[in-house]
């Protein structure tokens, strides 16, 4: 794609297209998300876009540089989805497991765009603010600036990390998915106690979890830690550090 892209108040495109609607980065944005969901990373082309938008596709430079500005924008649609309608309880560990639970939600939701972005940064609006937001919570809960940094780092990338595993696989072939399920009794299920004891001895415990994520208990633990790591002055709630910043979304 062509490296210039129109200022926002020489944008909107005057004449409808062709399906009636008036072209505008938001409808890129969702058209985009649609496609994605529907035919994977090789539907984020131009060509597509234009035919799905029934426009030209030279009309999509208007809003993005290049198909990569435009991954980076879907990438932070999700984040921006993940913050919507949340709003801080001053209880740090609510606060966070909220946080959590929604971006992995919001990427689970839109599993094919969660492959193509979840380990992108994009440096945009909604990221930015999710960023401020859970700094301020955990500063706001009395962690020093330097571990409430590492405390960031861990729990988004731990957030991230099994959003993009999940989504993978629910971006698998239905067949496929079913298949990879089954491995639990057709494999794991008949293993002997003999040789495998552990496995025998926690079979249908360990079938029954594996069909769900692991990231809500894999969130709790990181919240023990981070609770187990907090200074012993802060108080129970979240006060006791820096200012919490506004809710994001």
């Amino acid at each position: 794609m062509a490296e210039r892209v129109v200022p926002e108040s020489e944008r909107r495109r005057r004449r409808p297209t062709k399906q009636g609607a008036v072209l505008s980065e938001r409808l890129i944005v969702e058209t985009a998300l649609r496609l994605v969901a529907q035919h994977g990373a090789e539907a984020l082309s131009v060509r597509r876009l234009g035919a799905a938008l029934g426009a030209d596709p030279s009309a999509i430079y208007r809003y993005f540089h290049n198909t990569d500005a435009l991954l980076l924008t879907l990438a932070d649609e999700l984040v921006g989805r993940a913050q919507e309608g949340w709003a801080p309880t001053g209880d740090w560990r609510a606060d966070l497991r909220a946080i959590g639970l929604r971006i992995h939600a919001s990427y689970r939701s839109n599993p094919q765009a969660a492959l193509l972005a979840a380990h992108r940064t994009t440096g945009r609006v909604h990221e930015t603010e999710a960023v401020e937001t859970i700094l301020g919570v955990l500063r706001s809960a009395g962690f020093p600036d330097p571990l409430a940094v590492r405390m960031y780092h861990a729990f988004v990338d731990q957030a991230l990390a099994f959003a993009a595993q999940d989504a993978a696989a629910l971006a698998l072939p239905q067949a496929a998915l079913e298949a990879d399920t089954e491995v639990w009794n057709t494999v794991y299920g008949k293993l002997s106690a003999t040789t495998h004891p552990n496995i025998a001895a926690t079979f249908p415990l360990l079938a029954a979890d594996m069909r769900d994520s692991g990231y809500p208990f894999a969130l709790e633990l990181i919240l023990d830690a981070m609770a187990a790591r907090r200074p012993a002055t802060s108080g129970p709630g979240g006060s006791g550090g820096g200012k919490q910043e506004g809710a994001a979304g």
